[in-house]
């Protein structure tokens, strides 16, 4: 559970009180953040090995960590188990760019087709090292952006 501690010090001869607040993040938000770096981490490994549709999955599955940790955060509960980044986006209430609102759309269309393609050959067209490498980026600036709002830093 988030604990808001607040500790008074005394500073000086003068005896100065000053009163500082620090948040404890909780354990399961700390666990989000690290399973997101390690899935954006590997998402670069299969950047450089030619595995494509893993990248967008891959994309996807750090956003969606990422979304939990805020998700976490924010309602102090255990996120449910879901994959769909526009419901836990509303659940933690994020206030997202245009731009980020609508990778996010994109991205979330996208992650069926490359957990499950129902034609790979198909598939591997669709998502070219182009359009997976714009996909890479859009997700490392949305995930840069995440971490330092305000839900996981107050």
């Amino acid at each position: 559970m988030r604990a808001v501690v607040d500790q008074i010090l005394c500073v000086n001869k003068r005896q100065s009180i000053i009163q500082v607040s620090f948040t404890i993040m909780r354990k399961d938000t700390k666990n989000w953040l690290a399973l997101a770096d390690y899935d954006l981490e590997t998402a670069r490994h299969m950047l450089t090995t030619g595995r494509y549709l893993y990248v967008v999955f891959l994309c996807h599955l750090a956003l969606e960590k990422i979304l939990k940790a805020h998700v976490a955060e924010f309602t102090q509960e255990v996120p449910i188990k879901t994959h769909d980044l526009i419901y836990l986006v509303k659940k933690c209430e994020l206030e997202l760019s245009e731009n980020h609102l609508d990778f996010i759309g994109k991205i979330n269309t996208a992650s069926i087709p490359t957990r499950y393609p129902d034609d790979l050959q198909r598939s591997l067209k669709e998502y070219p090292k182009s359009v997976v490498e714009n996909y890479l980026d859009q997700t490392e600036e949305l995930v840069k952006w995440l971490k330092q709002h305000q839900n996981l830093s107050k």
